[in-house]
């Protein structure tokens, strides 16, 4: 049975209802008593101007300057409010001022927006309950590359204090390019002739994690970012520079499970029980450090002609060790005897939850992962105007590059002796949703005398070298066409173009056995890092090592990517997009009722391909690597429509149809396979990916209500509605193998194909609740104080078959949240500033890369991650302008936790750490 978000959903008379969490219940009612009197203090705001003016009695007019929070929250306010599409938006308060790690937190609080958090950190982001596949992610309006197998943008790889800000469509127009099925986000940098003279920023802050520091990981960091925005040649010229560095630590305490669980017998088990056939208990340790710098050169000598030439750069690199004890419970400890025995159990609901494994070898294991991302974009955009008429020419490029190394050893308490004798132990173990399994054992694990690198149960280890290159070139034609005549009163302009993008993706991954040089050792005390404490799950302290020393000491490693089973993990895709579009841009008075937005059409032609290799076994020697080719072309037709009413009292209604598209993953639309025919059947069979593969398609229709109080404040109502008529998912077919069975054993040409496929049919709808309210709206005595809240129910019909269940069982949508839920509590008054910030999601199905690096799916529990800051400017004196801050992010150390097809089966259990900030801010 699936129990996803089970709890969250009752039957009143054989109705379907959904209970509001308590944030998104007191959302709606705090929400909902406060409109009555912020519309009072609307009123008053909008007395006539004569009386306003008798009221001032001749008095100087003050200026009022909005600051700090609040200049952020109102900046986008005003986004979303004069936007024609429905929107959400992040402005930063300041320059370099956005208080997150990346800008993947930041965006993961708007209404309808979610985080997926990997090793800690927010990675990708989920819009309207879908995964981040759906979405498509813009720098300053131009398609990002990725250093992952696919194209969503890892967000981490972006520092906040490099960007003014974000805007999340949720509705398309024609005129968007790079446009996604669930939504695109377009990242900003500054314009630097928009400032109205030099500006300078500087931060600075240190960092503490307070799982403190393991083997010989640090659990300090620090940040550091600087930007500078000035003009020259009589404002004809804008410079702005930032740069960003991070150096934070990766500290985990974590447990996981071998997949699947299974029913399976075991020795001391009751038949029938579900059991996994291992258990791992890991404290992972390392550090990020990222680099990041964005340039911007704004040349405007007349009206006329506007240039801008954007940069930014970015290197990441993440580097760790895990060191973790692992027991295989299925069975397999090398082929000693005695054999496992459970001895007593204990089971719940027909799944294990405890007991004695006896005879198991137990290993100690080190892991050491290196990765290192850079990240290059440059666009040049040109703007001419001739009498109304504009023309914009844009052209971009943009690379990423992945190189990774990943190394693993392996250790076994044996004797001392050439060919060493295994010391079996007994494990005591208890499991069990929302808390660390426990995992002890009889034996002493920690001293590393004990501890051989040998040949173990699982060979003495495993490495890959990973290797990803990204390109993507673009180039763009744009005009703006006043309307003149009888059509002027309704359509006010017309925008048509065209956009070409062409995209290669190249993956290669070598890989090997890790094999001992010579004799079992003991690792020499050079090599040793400080032992690791297993308390967490009861398995105590185990030895420390420098893994890569460790395999260049002791073993020999020789990457390949040349075998049988590596040659489809090397693929190359790529991707010519050319997009046309024309627009109606509407601006139309009927009386009192305003109406805005736009009215057109986009076309796109896909030419998609792949290049690969297969391994054909019946071939000749030094002929089985033989070439495989595939792709299609395709068009689409997406037509749109964005109507924005205005009506009195600042209220605004928006509709929104659309058909849009989302393309598929790249790894997805590899042409690899690998191929083999049966030697009992003589039927032939595969697996791999699809060139073959249409997008995501959906029709989608959106209605919104939304009411502002000047910028100050609003509310807004949405839902939306989506009819999903392809979508993929990876499936088994019936496949004709005729082009590689010849020659071969297979007496057909018919097998199972397992790859990713096209489906048909289902819908996802929801809907959104939010607002950003002043409290002294409310009342004079709550001045200073604010809140930010949203909630969002998202519902799916479509269930796609999970690849890994062998009895091809239904999940839902990956990355479909039922709720999710945002909540922000700020206090800004006198140079003070305070905000505690809540991101809360219900249980989703998350595709993440699993104890393979492959990519899994698994269900995810729920997160509920706050957060908090607390600051000082001053205003005054020699420090004036100079801000203190303190920041704690993970305040509750809310853990990640995945599960299998039932709440009780879990998978993993994670904590990162609270990570504390203190610092400084200063700006002239």
């Amino acid at each position: 049975m699936n129990t996803l978000e089970g709890k969250r959903v009752a039957s009143i008379d054989g109705k379907l209802v959904f209970k509001l969490s308590p944030v998104a219940a007191g959302c709606a009612v705090f929400l909902s008593a406060l409109s009555a009197n912020v519309y009072a203090q609307e009123a008053a705001v909008s007395a006539p101007a004569a009386q306003q003016a008798a009221d001032a009695n001749g008095a100087p007019v003050e200026k009022v300057v909005v600051t700090g929070i609040r200049r952020g929250i109102e900046d986008a306010i005003s986004v979303k409010k004069n936007s024609t599409s429905i929107v959400e938006a992040i402005s930063a308060e300041d320059i370099g001022k956005l208080p997150d790690v990346s800008i993947a937190e930041s965006i993961a609080r708007l209404p309808g927006l979610a985080a997926q958090r990997v090793g800690g950190r927010a990675q990708v982001i989920s819009v309207r309950g879908l995964s981040p596949d759906f979405s498509t992610t813009l720098l300053n309006g131009r398609e990002q590359v990725s250093t992952g197998d696919n194209r969503s943008v890892e967000f981490d790889q972006y520092p906040s204090e490099l960007l003014s800000g974000v805007t999340i469509y949720k509705t398309p127009d024609a005129s968007l390019v790079g446009q996604g099925l669930s939504g695109t986000l377009d990242m900003q940098t500054v314009r630097p002739l928009s400032f109205s003279g030099r500006a300078v920023a500087m931060n600075a802050r240190m960092e503490k994690n307070s799982l403190g520091a393991i083997a010989n990981a640090k659990s300090t960091g620090n940040r550091f970012s600087i930007s500078y925005i000035d003009q020259f040649l009589d404002r004809t010229l804008g410079v702005a520079i930032g740069f960003a560095h991070l150096d934070s630590p990766v500290l985990t305490h974590e447990t996981g499970m071998y997949e699947p669980w299974k029913t399976d017998s075991r020795p001391g088990i009751p038949a029938g029980t579900y059991i996994m056939d291992g258990v791992k208990s890991v404290a992972r340790s390392g550090d990020n450090r990222r680099d990041g710098l964005m340039g911007v050169l704004q040349y405007r000598p007349s009206r006329q002609w506007t240039s801008i030439l954007d940069v930014y750069a970015s290197n990441f690199r993440r580097e760790e060790t895990a060191n973790q004890i692992e027991v295989n419970l299925g069975g397999w400890n090398g082929g000693f005897d005695p054999g496992l025995m459970y001895k007593p159990v204990t089971t719940a609901n027909g799944v294990l939850t405890g007991g004695v494994a006896q005879n198991v070898y137990p290993l100690v294991r080190g892991m050491y992962n290196d990765r290192h991302d850079q990240i290059r974009a440059t666009g040049w955009s040109n703007e001419f105007v001739f009498e109304g008429f504009k023309l914009l020419a844009d052209m971009s490029y943009s690379k990423a590059e992945r190189n990774e190394l990943s190394l693993e050893n392996n250790t076994q308490i044996s004797t001392v002796s050439a060919t060493p004798t295994p010391f079996l132990d007994n494990m005591t173990l208890r499991f069990g949703m929302g808390s660390f399994p426990t995992i002890a054992g009889t034996r002493d694990y920690s001293n590393p005398a004990n501890l051989f690198v040998r040949d173990t149960i699982y060979g003495s280890g495993y490495g890959k070298t990973p290797h990803v290159d990204d390109e993507l070139k673009s180039f763009k034609l744009k005009a703006n066409i006043p309307m003149a005549g009888d059509l002027a009163g309704v359509i006010d302009s017309i925008d048509v173009g065209v956009n070409y993008s062409d995209r290669d993706k190249r993956k290669r991954q070598p890989e090997g056995n890790i094999n001992l040089k010579g004799a079992p050792s003991t690792i020499s005390s050079d090599l040793q890092y400080s032992p690791v404490d297993l308390g967490f799950s009861g398995s105590g302290w185990i030895p420390a090592w420098n893994v890569p020393a460790v395999v260049a000491k002791y073993m020999t490693f020789n990457p390949t990517d040349s075998q049988s089973y590596l040659i489809s993990k090397a693929w190359n895709v790529k991707e010519k997009i050319t997009t046309g579009f024309i627009q109606a841009n509407i601006d139309h008075d009927f009386g009192s009722v305003s109406m805005r937005g736009n009215a057109g059409v986009q076309v796109q032609r896909a030419d998609q391909s792949s290049s690969a290799n297969y391994w054909d076994g019946t071939a000749a020697a030094g002929s089985q690597v033989k070439p495989v080719d595939d792709g299609k072309t395709y068009t689409d037709v997406l037509p749109s429509l964005n109507l924005a009413f205005g009506l009195a009292n600042d209220q605004t209604v928006r509709f929104a149809a659309a058909k849009q598209v989302a393309r598929p993953r790249v790894d997805q639309l590899r042409s690899s396979l690998d191929f083999g025919v049966s030697n009992v059947d003589f039927k032939p069979g595969g697996s791999g990916g699809n060139a073959q593969l249409d997008p995501w398609r959906a029709n989608a229709i959106d209605l919104s209500y939304e009411k502002y109080f000047g910028k100050k404040a609003y509310l807004a109502a949405a839902v939306f509605h989506k009819k999903l008529t392809s979508y993929i998912y990876t499936q088994t077919k019936t496949y004709d193998f005729s082009k590689y069975t010849p020659g071969t054993i297979a007496q057909t040409q018919f097998g199972n194909y397992t790859a990713p496929y096209n489906g048909q049919g289902g819908t996802l709808k929801g809907i959104e609740l939010s607002g950003s309210l002043p409290l002294n709206l409310v009342s004079p005595m709550l001045d200073g104080f604010g809140v930010i809240a949203s909630a969002t129910y998202s519902d799916s019909s479509i269930k796609i078959q999970d690849p890994s269940s062998s009895i091809g069982q239904d999940i839902p949508l990956p990355g479909l949240s039922k709720h999710v839920t945002n909540l922000t509590v700020y206090y800004e008054k006198a140079g003070f500033e305070a905000r505690v910030s809540q991101r809360k999601r219900s249980d989703f199905v998350g595709e993440i890369g699993n104890f393979a690096a492959d990519r899994a799916l698994r269900y995810v529990v729920g997160e509920n991650v706050v957060d908090l800051q607390l600051g000082y400017t001053f205003d005054s004196g020699m420090f004036k302008n100079v801000g203190l801050l303190l920041q704690v992010n993970n305040l509750t150390n809310a853990a990640y936790e995945t599960y299998a097809a039932r709440r009780d089966q879990q998978l993993e259990y994670q904590k990162y750490g609270r990570t504390m900030l203190v610092g400084l801010n200063y700006k002239f």
